[in-house]
């Protein structure tokens, strides 16, 4: 029970993602064709709603649960494995069709073969902790 917000706030997340065809594989074509708008939208948006809540949180406009400021870390120099690291998921989301969040949507909504793109992803991820220590970071 202590999970079931989060919960909600997840189904109720997949279903605007669905409903504005963030999830659509043609959208995601389009978009890496350069042929719509739609995409660059919507990411656009979150963009423009990241940067916003990322500064009234270090200006102290949002607290935590219990009330108290959060605290957000400069990010370190390293432009290079931020170019690295973005090249290789917007590779794998071109060949995917989908990023990380929607692979789980993409289930919920009966596209079983995407079951594959999940277990890649799961993979990936039990390797880059296998081998974070001997990565440049």
């Amino acid at each position: 029970m202590k999970f079931t917000k989060f919960l909600l706030v997840g189904i109720l997340f997949g279903i605007v993602l669905v409903k504005s065809e963030a999830v659509s594989w043609y959208r995601i074509y389009e978009m890496f064709r350069f042929q719509s708008f739609h995409m660059y939208g919507i990411i656009g948006t979150a963009v423009a709603t990241g940067i916003l809540f990322v500064q009234l949180t270090k200006r102290g406009y949002i607290k935590n649960l219990t009330g108290h400021n959060i605290s957000i870390p400069d990010k370190e120099n390293g432009f290079t494995r931020y170019i690295i690291g973005g090249t290789i998921f917007g590779l794998g989301w071109a060949l995917i069709g989908a990023c990380p969040g929607p692979l789980y949507i993409l289930l919920g909504t009966g596209a079983t073969s995407i079951i594959v793109a999940i277990l890649a992803a799961l993979l990936g991820t039990f390797l880059y902790g296998v081998l974070k220590n001997k990565l440049p970071h």
